[in-house]
């Protein structure tokens, strides 16, 4: 019995990494105030402009801004399609 229900928690924590990145559109700007200064990230084909640099994540982003661990979509606000 316990180890069924292992396995149900072990598959559902699956399902729910197994999420598709999100979608966001080359030319997208995304804007954060943070601690009263106001940072714009640039949506470009292959990752995000920020600072003059190119970076491969939000989250990167994000930890560069807030010096912490951050999920770079939480920080910006951003919710998958269909999710209030």
């Amino acid at each position: 019995m316990v180890r069924r229900q292992l396995e149900s928690v072990s598959a559902d924590q699956t399902t729910a990494m197994a999420e598709p990145p999100l979608k966001l559109k080359p030319g997208t700007r995304l804007v954060r105030e943070w601690n009263g200064t106001i940072y714009t990230v640039l949506v470009t084909a292959d990752g995000f402009d920020f600072a003059g640099k190119s970076w491969r994540s939000l989250s990167m982003i994000a930890r560069h801004i807030t010096g912490a661990q951050w999920s770079g979509p939480r920080f910006f606000g951003l919710r998958r399609a269909g999710k209030a």
